[in-house]
């Protein structure tokens, strides 16, 4: 069925009576606020058949279960919806192997620097352990404390 082959007009303008009705049954029983919203949502089938929208709507309506019925039934197309799947699949893959790659890339780095930058900055002394140089972390008072385990993980990445 068409747009052209349905009787519009006496169905927006039925729609737009019943909703008259309705408001008027509002404004007596809740109120004028409630019979205001009920007036604005009754006006709105006539005002979408009289600027062209409705047109607009049913040809889009159309075009959707244009669109799911050919999905369902064409095999060229779930062939287009898993190819579109593989692509998303692909593209989350790549994102985690390349998140990977640039932390181990960090991480080598600075394996690479935190040595050579720690014999240069400070001179071994012989018969001294390598952690007297670094500075001292806060005592922990309890180890029962909330924080401990965030102490913890600052200690283990060398905040302090």
């Amino acid at each position: 069925m068409t747009f052209a082959q349905i009787a519009w007009l006496p169905l927006c303008a039925g729609l737009t009576a019943a909703g008259v009705v309705l408001a008027f049954l509002a404004f007596r029983r809740r109120g004028a606020a409630a019979g205001l919203r009920v007036t604005a949502w009754a006006l709105l089938p006539l005002a979408a058949y009289l600027t062209g929208v409705l047109e607009t709507i049913w040809n889009m309506v159309a075009s959707v279960v244009t669109f799911v019925t050919r999905l369902v039934l064409s095999p060229t197309v779930w062939a287009g919806v898993a190819l579109a799947g593989l692509s998303v699949v692909l593209f989350l893959v790549s994102g985690v192997m390349r998140g990977r790659t640039l932390r181990l890339g960090r991480r080598s780095r600075t394996e690479k620097k935190a040595p050579a930058s720690a014999t240069a900055t400070q001179p071994a002394q012989p018969g001294r352990p390598a952690d007297v140089t670094k500075p001292m972390a806060r005592p922990v008072e309890s180890k029962n404390d909330d924080f401990s385990d965030i102490e913890d993980i600052l200690k283990k990445r060398g905040i302090s």
